[in-house]
């Protein structure tokens, strides 16, 4: 993956700057643009000098855009996590503002045998110029074949499989989930528990993968009990937590591949008097604003979701293809440390 930056890229001038300055509608600089009628010489003066002195630049993308009369952008989500679901559509949204575009939300159930049907007939009905796919749909490749049959502009946010082409953005989800276990390893936990992800979600196996990895470079048995299936809810991972800590031999570092899951971990651990960290460290991912609320803070992995989804859309009006790779961040709270009998200071 390439572009690998936690940064805001510098904003390249939108129609909405153009529309602004010349001081006409976004409908007529879409005209101009498109160099269709109804449009009077001295507004067409007025924005194609407005366009020279501020560098706008429309792309093909962005013309085909301009040049659809829904003028809407459509978003396909699906997840467990009304934080992530938020923050996904606050990104797609603050991007669409900038081009004068609006955005239609569409969630679905990624386990409903009509998901294609739901997701072609919201095209039909809604003529959208252009899609945000989100996981497991942005992996689901009789919807890609689809929205490629038809010429329908698309991206992906946190795609698990590389297609040629396609653009999108994500972060480095097994690079991430590797951080994390490394640094567990760090604080001297040699007996770790991974709650997985939904198994639907392609980035769900990357984590697992990274987890692995991290592992096998420290010559970590890799037991096979102590990976546990989760659904990035609260519940899957309370369940998990609970099958890991009846082990015979229960780990001291439990990480789940959400916070949403190391939340059901932590309920799971006090239900037992099990006290956190002291005697089981408990990690996630994501970085929602629930890591701070719980007792003990998680220590988690930080991942940039909107700023995911305003790079993912920023694609649909650009002539960038490949895949946008954010930055992550380990974030350590409260709720790890040394395993018992190991301080800080002896561990390696």
């Amino acid at each position: 993956m390439a572009d690998k930056s936690s940064a805001p890229k510098p904003q390249r001038p939108t129609i909405r700057d153009v529309s602004r300055l010349a001081g006409v509608s976004f409908k007529t600089v879409s005209r101009v643009i498109n160099n269709q009628p109804y449009v009077s010489a001295d507004k067409r003066d007025r924005v194609r000098t407005v366009m020279a002195e501020i560098g706008f630049q429309p792309s093909q993308a962005a013309r085909a855009l301009a040049g659809h009369r829904s003028h809407q952008i459509a978003l396909i989500c699906d997840n467990p996590n009304p934080w992530y679901v938020f923050e996904v559509q606050a990104g797609v949204r603050e991007r669409c503002e900038r081009e004068g575009v609006r955005m239609i939300a569409q969630p679905y159930d990624r386990a409903s045998p009509t998901l294609f049907d739901d997701i072609v007939a919201l095209i039909d009905q809604a003529h959208p110029d252009g899609l945000v796919l989100t996981p497991p749909a942005c992996d689901d490749r009789q919807v890609m074949d689809e929205l490629s049959r038809r010429r329908i502009p698309f991206v992906r946010l946190q795609p698990g499989t590389a297609t040629a082409g396609v653009p999108g953005s994500a972060i480095d989800n097994e690079a991430a989930a590797y951080d994390m276990t490394a640094y567990l390893i760090g604080l001297g936990h040699i007996r770790i528990g991974f709650v997985v992800g939904e198994r639907s979600y392609a980035t769900s196996g990357q984590r697992l993968a990274g987890y692995r990895r991290a592992l096998a470079e420290a010559a970590i048995p890799d037991d096979p009990a102590c990976v546990r299936q989760g659904a990035f809810d609260f519940g899957s991972g309370k369940a998990a937590a609970d099958a890991l800590l009846d082990l015979p031999d229960p780990p001291t570092a439990i990480f789940a591949a959400s916070d949403d899951m190391a939340a059901g971990v932590l309920v799971a651990a006090h239900r037992r008097g099990i006290a956190v960290p002291a005697t089981l460290s408990v990690a996630g991912f994501d970085d929602a604003p629930l890591a701070q609320l719980v007792w003990p803070p998680l220590t988690t992995i930080h991942q940039p979701v909107r700023q995911l989804a305003v790079e993912a859309t920023d694609l649909l009006f650009g002539e960038a293809k490949g895949v946008r790779c954010l930055a992550h961040a380990l974030v350590v709270r409260e709720s790890t440390s040394s395993p018992p009998g190991l301080t800080d200071s002896t561990a390696t």
